[in-house]
């Protein structure tokens, strides 16, 4: 067993949290599991190939998606439960999805956690996605969960991090922020309850549960230095509001369906230490390909077979 700054395991992520030291507890969970879109998902390795559902000049097979909300939700129940079991007292979970599942793992979800845990939920709108003539999706869910319901008030959320701020409207700033400090500092100032409050043009406002200020990696963007060509990737961005928002210096972060790696980099880049896992051959060596150009440092996890989950 190893105890480390940062650990990596090929394996799946009840194996991971059963050869973990007893010690080793998570501040923060990032879950990006699969979708239930019932394919192969395929990753670009060399100029040409095709990522996403496997198709005709696809390049290499990064994970399978069983399809259907039945087979997503039999696969993450016992995998959220082992990762509960893992979470420290007043740790969070992130728990990344879209519409063709996320109703029937949140019951589920609730199941593990208690439906107490259930902290709110963040709509992440990528800025892809079809609009045709049909109904349109345009949006992923993150469900944030509390170890338990009696935890839920002691979850981390640094709401005055710049990172959850966004720009005032033009409209609010030139009607309400007519004040100045000492230091020209454009304010206004509101009396609630008896009490004065003053806010900073220059502060922003408060991010609500709508994010639509981070696009998804290949939403109307030039191709980014950060892109491994892993099907699914997030971008550095997203993790970075997550980790900045739900966690300390020095907290554990752990992804255990890490994917290229987008966590992991994020979370040693803001001196949080990382638990990182994932069943994918390919996706552990893209991963360890980017934390060894990152130059992050970390230590393998030796893997004995601890359960007999199927995906």
């Amino acid at each position: 067993m190893i105890t480390t700054e940062h650990v990596l395991a090929h394996g799946d992520a009840a194996d991971v949290c059963a050869n973990l030291r007893a010690d080793v507890l998570f501040d923060l969970v990032y879950l990006d599991p699969p979708f239930g879109v019932g394919t192969t998902m395929t990753a670009r390795g060399a100029a040409g190939e095709r990522r996403g559902r496997r198709q005709p000049g696809s390049g290499p097979d990064a994970y399978d998606d069983p399809g259907g909300a039945d087979a997503l939700v039999a696969m993450l129940a016992p995998r959220l439960a082992a990762i509960r079991d893992r979470m420290a007292r007043g740790a969070t979970l992130y728990l990344h999805l879209d519409h063709r599942g996320v109703h029937e793992v949140k019951v589920a979800a609730d199941r593990v956690f208690g439906r107490g845990a259930f902290a709110g939920e963040v709509i992440w709108v990528p800025g892809n996605g079809g609009r045709g003539k049909a109904f349109a999706v345009t949006h992923q869910t993150l469900l944030v969960y509390a170890r338990t319901a009696a935890e839920k008030k002691s979850l981390v959320y640094n709401a005055d991090d710049p990172c959850l701020r966004e720009p005032f409207a033009a409209t609010s700033l030139s009607m309400h922020f007519k004040q100045r400090d000492a230091e020209g500092r454009r304010f206004r100032e509101r009396v609630i309850a008896g009490k004065t409050y003053r806010y900073y043009a220059d502060q922003g406002r408060r991010l609500g549960s709508v994010w639509t200020d981070i696009p998804a990696m290949v939403a109307n963007t030039p191709l980014r230095r950060e892109g491994t060509g892993y099907p699914t990737q997030k971008p550095e961005r997203l993790l970075e509001r997550i980790i900045r928002a739900s966690s300390a210096e020095g907290a554990v972060v752990a992804d255990l369906m890490c994917g290229s790696g987008t966590t992991l980099v994020v979370a040693a880049r803001l001196l949080r230490r990382f638990v990182g896992g994932d069943r994918s051959p390919l996706a552990i060596d893209t991963t360890r390909r980017r934390l060894d150009a990152a130059g992050v440092g970390y230590a393998t996890l030796p893997m004995a077979r601890a359960t007999e989950l199927t995906l």
